[in-house]
């Protein structure tokens, strides 16, 4: 059984184009709610946790929604479409709206353009398995997040060149929004039309999934649903901590911030090149024991970060392994997660996934800001090293989920591609 590359990274354009609009909202945002509206920090934040608020509810909800939708061109595919093209139109629309006096057609926008967004990234994830069989999952997955990260690279390269200044002294977005708008348009508009869903997902369906009656999980599954589910919440709890605090302990406790951006970058560049070899070693070795790997070395790397007193080439190292770490994590999770649903529950179960990922992400800056604040900055690794380990003994627990397919026979048969 061979993986068809080339119908992944087609299939990987609609999460390509999400992580470059998410990587143009987290960096432009804030500096709009500052600099034109003069929002403060507090408010600020509150604006911008929007998104994970939202996330709870439309995830979910239009996962299950696409699982029950039934047209000619797919089950995910109208709310990918629908989807962009009401986010495409409201990102340029917001992108008008950056001038003072306009903070309320400004905040309307936004919300709407949120909601626009959190209609179709679970239909989006959900498509890869949908048309890719069991235990080539996590090859796909890893080509999935590959194009996430390649997404996020082209909103920071806009950034970087297109940034221009106005005449008040205020930075001008427009040419950012229309580049990642473009973007999200071109990058949908190829997916509708070099993939074929409802006939993948026919030839890629389980026929003893099809003969099942039942809507319930047998009780040992939904044992390692759950179980999953609490892993995964703990180990973002602890990887969200470190990436949210990091610039504030590391100008505290090590240096001036360059060191600070240095470290974050080493960690995702880290994780990019590790997440097709990860994809290969979790088809060979298994989906739950890379992610033990992960998880192990992660915990054993913030609790070594903890330690350093005095910023040295060895922080760079550790980060370079914590990107290796996420990556081993990240491929074969969500994987696993829908390894366990049913075929038509695909969108369901993706909505599961996300909702535990994005409580984890809405608590833990809570639970890590008291902390840094009322105890000190020290805690922050310890605080991240105790929640990814809780994570390896929940997943210790798992049984199920782990679809490895036979071995290939030589190292060259795992780049195979079909036509």
């Amino acid at each position: 059984m061979k993986l068809n590359t080339r119908r992944t990274l087609t299939i990987g354009l609609a999460f390509f184009s999400i992580c470059a609009f998410w990587q143009m909202y987290d960096t432009i945002i804030p500096l709009i709610l500052r600099d034109t509206f003069h929002i403060g920090d507090s408010a600020s934040g509150a604006i911008m946790a929007a998104d994970n608020v939202l996330a709870l509810v439309l995830l979910p909800l239009f996962g299950k929604l696409s699982d029950r939708t039934d047209t000619p061109i797919g089950r995910r595919m109208p709310y990918i479409l629908g989807g962009t093209a009401c986010a495409v139109a409201l990102t340029l629309a917001l992108s008008g709206a950056d001038a003072p006096g306009r903070f309320p057609l400004f905040i309307t926008l936004l919300g709407l353009l949120l909601v626009a967004m959190g209609t179709y990234r679970s239909p989006a994830v959900a498509l890869m398995p949908d048309v890719t069989p069991k235990p080539l999952r996590s090859k796909a997955n890893a080509i999935i997040n590959l194009m996430g990260a390649l997404g996020g690279i082209y909103a920071l390269a806009a950034i970087r060149l297109l940034v221009k200044s106005r005449a008040d002294g205020r930075a001008d977005y427009t040419p950012v929004f229309i580049a990642v708008a473009a973007l999200m348009a071109l990058s949908v508009a190829l997916l509708v039309w070099r993939v074929r869903e409802n006939a993948l997902r026919r030839a890629n369906a389980d026929p003893e999934e099809a003969q099942t009656t039942t809507c319930r999980l047998p009780p040992e599954q939904m044992r390692s649903l759950v179980l999953i589910l609490c892993s995964v919440s703990l180990w973002y709890m602890g990887y969200n901590a470190v990436t949210t605090a990091y610039s504030k302990y590391f100008t505290r406790m090590w240096g001036d911030l360059s060191g600070a951006a240095t470290c974050l970058m080493i960690a995702t560049g880290g994780a990019v090149v590790s997440y097709v070899p990860v994809g290969i070693l979790s088809s060979r070795f298994g989906r739950k024991k890379m992610i033990l790997v992960g998880v192990a070395i992660l915990a054993i790397c913030f609790a070594l970060a903890g330690m350093v007193k005095t910023f040295s080439f060895m922080v760079y190292v550790l980060f370079v392994v914590i990107g290796f770490a996420w990556a081993s994590i990240n491929v074969n999770s969500y994987p696993m997660v829908v390894e366990i649903s049913l075929s038509g529950d695909v969108g369901k179960y993706t909505g599961y996934y996300y909702t535990f990922s994005m409580a984890a992400q809405i608590v833990t800056p809570i639970l890590s800001g008291w902390l840094l604040e009322h105890v000190g900055y020290h805690t922050l690794f310890p605080y991240a090293t105790i929640t990814v380990a809780l994570a390896f003994v929940t997943m210790l627990f798992v049984k199920h989920g782990d679809n490895r397919p036979q071995a290939a026979k030589s190292l060259i048969e795992h780049y195979d591609v079909e036509d």
